[in-house]
């Protein structure tokens, strides 16, 4: 078996929360949730690490997180930049938004050479989903054979504002379909989304939702690739300051058009993430109850 490499996705500047969340402290020690996302991970077996990152973020990176992280894990760095466009591209015009999840992640190619998890700088994940991405990707596979780890909607909202979310459809524990709702609002126990900003269509607590918790082959980097210049010449003429390429898109594509196939993990833990700064509290209160309950140590990677 090839070692597989935990990417996480780090080069968001997180502006609606208004600071660099990747390394925002969340308890007494210093510790940001990547680094309770890298301790659950090397428990779970994981030993290569690939960070995505832009340059301007570089030094304070590897600094905070980055060289602490060389003693327990192959490290390496892989920079999402809005001119890493293919070739006859260019960035329009007064475009400062990333490409997103789809682009950051085809930006691995050349530096991820095997079986690849994806997960989120700033989301807490919890210990049972690096099991099951660590599990899945243990296992010789064929290209094409791909798992999700799938949260329930209730557990990923936030109090504080809209949300987006992979909404997905599964039949048999198998992704059919999975579409990005980028305006998704809690609504008690259930939620609803927004296309247009003023219609709502409700969605149901218990709705399988992406949280970019992927386990891949190398051969999704090539899909990435080749599917990013008809995704640009189609959503640049419509959008073109905002547009994004989302990996769960794409990966549904891929499952649309017979090309992969991807098995659901799912996961029964309760997402946390610093989506807004009223979310804070609820994060250092949770984590701080796992480490009295045991689950973490005060040091985790220190």
């Amino acid at each position: 078996m090839q070692q597989p490499t935990l990417v996480i996705l780090a080069a968001g500047m997180g502006s609606r929360f208004g600071g660099l969340k990747q390394i925002t402290p969340v308890d007494d020690r210093g510790h940001a949730i990547i680094d309770y996302s890298l301790f659950d991970a090397y428990r779970a077996g994981f030993r290569k690490v690939a960070f995505i990152i832009k340059h301007a973020i570089e030094d304070d990176f590897k600094s905070a997180v980055g060289r602490r992280m060389e003693k327990y894990f192959d490290v390496s760095y892989v920079f999402q930049e809005l001119d890493r466009l293919p070739e006859g591209f260019a960035v329009p015009e007064g475009r400062v938004k990333p490409w997103g999840t789809g682009h950051a992640v085809s930006c691995c190619r050349g530096v991820v050479d095997g079986p690849f998890a994806v997960i989120n700088a700033d989301d807490y994940y919890g210990p049972s989903a690096y099991e099951a991405l660590y599990g899945f990707l243990s296992q010789d596979r064929p290209a094409g054979d791909y798992a999700m780890v799938a949260y329930e909607l209730r557990n990923t909202v936030t109090e504080f504002g809209s949300v987006a979310r992979g909404i997905c459809r599964v039949e048999d524990g198998v992704l059919k379909e999975v579409t990005e709702r980028t305006r998704i609002e809690k609504r008690g126990e259930h939620a609803a989304y927004t296309e247009d900003g003023s219609t709502w269509i409700e969605l149901k607590g218990d709705t399988p939702v992406s949280m970019n918790c992927w386990a891949f082959g190398r051969d999704m980097l090539e899909q990435l690739a080749r599917r990013f210049p008809a995704w640009l010449e189609e959503h640049l003429a419509s959008d073109p300051l905002r547009c994004e390429y989302f990996l769960p898109n794409v990966a549904g594509a891929v499952i649309q058009e017979g090309e992969g196939r991807v098995s659901v993990l799912p996961c029964h833990e309760v997402w946390h993430g610093i989506t807004y700064p009223q979310d804070m509290d609820s994060v250092v209160s949770h984590l701080r109850a796992l480490r009295v309950s045991g689950v973490y140590s005060d040091t985790l990677l220190d």
